[in-house]
């Protein structure tokens, strides 16, 4: 994903996919020896949580670390296999990803303002379950509505990540130009210059 001198700097996952179900994939990188999950703790979980703007709550509420860790990565497999079987045009299965859909319920609240009378949702207090239902709605959306022609992996050969291509001319082919795009741009000034010696 990145050159080795960016790698070891990078402690905290991109949020470059401009998709929230994708930013959750884009959690782990790289392959082989360069693999690398940013999710060691739940700690870890909660502040990218907390990067992608979703509230967990007070901190007195929160679950223990090790259970919110085991959660969040097995959401980020059910999104994965998902998200790879609908862009390869295959059924997938929702049935595991409907168990953190279903933190979501809201409650039905009358709210009366200057303007009269309103009914609205309301979700339960902001805690880390419910963030995780937040970041599966986001996947189900993804899943249901998403133009799956513009989910895109990076074209650089070394990287694994995952964006939504909302570009105007529908031509985006990296992650991040100034990562990928740009150690691609590179690559090929050196192979012109090496030709042309």
């Amino acid at each position: 994903m990145l050159e080795n001198t960016q790698e070891a700097a990078l402690t905290e996952p991109l949020l470059v996919a401009d998709h929230p179900a994708l930013d959750l994939l884009n959690t782990e990188a790289g392959s082989g020896e360069l693999y690398v999950d940013f999710w060691r703790s739940g700690d870890d979980v909660l502040r990218w949580l907390a990067r992608c703007g979703i509230d967990v709550g007070p901190a007195s509420d929160r679950t223990a670390g090790d259970a919110l860790l085991q959660d969040a990565k097995e959401l980020r497999r059910i999104a994965r296999e998902l998200v790879e079987r609908r862009k390869q045009g295959e059924r997938g299965n929702p049935e595991r990803i409907n168990r953190y859909l279903a933190m979501m319920q809201s409650t039905p609240v009358l709210e009366w303002n200057e303007d009269g009378p309103r009914l609205e949702r309301r979700l339960p207090a902001p805690s880390p379950q419910q963030a995780l239902g937040q970041v599966a709605e986001s996947v189900a959306d993804l899943l249901a509505n998403g133009q799956f022609e513009y989910v895109r992996q990076c074209e650089h050969p070394d990287c694994v990540l995952w964006f939504y291509d909302r570009t105007k001319s529908h031509r985006r082919r990296w992650c991040s130009m100034a990562l990928c795009g740009n150690r691609h741009k590179a690559a090929e000034f050196r192979k012109r210059t090496r030709s042309a010696a």
